[in-house]
């Protein structure tokens, strides 16, 4: 999962005639240092939303963290009734 030095991932879920619109990117990265930065930003489609940063020495940890992210969007079926797809 993380053998690329840049990965991004977006994903939207979207229902307009429930008025859901909302979306979820994964930006994995390196730092100058070689440790795995993963920014995470989540909101609705076209509003600025909300971010973290998570940072990681150990790749298979990183990995695990953006797995359970994506696990957690999987989901969203059961949650808000759409599920999230790729874009």
């Amino acid at each position: 999962m993380l053998d690329a030095d840049d990965q991004l991932i977006r994903l939207q879920a979207v229902d307009l005639a429930r008025n859901i619109a909302r979306r979820y990117e994964i930006h994995v990265q390196r730092d100058l240092f070689g440790a795995i930065v993963v920014d995470y930003s989540w909101g609705r489609i076209g509003a600025a939303g909300q971010a973290r940063r998570v940072s990681f020495d150990d790749d298979d940890r990183g990995a695990r963290f953006v797995r359970q992210l994506l696990a957690r969007r999987e989901t969203a079926t059961a949650r808000i009734g759409v599920a999230y797809r790729r874009v």
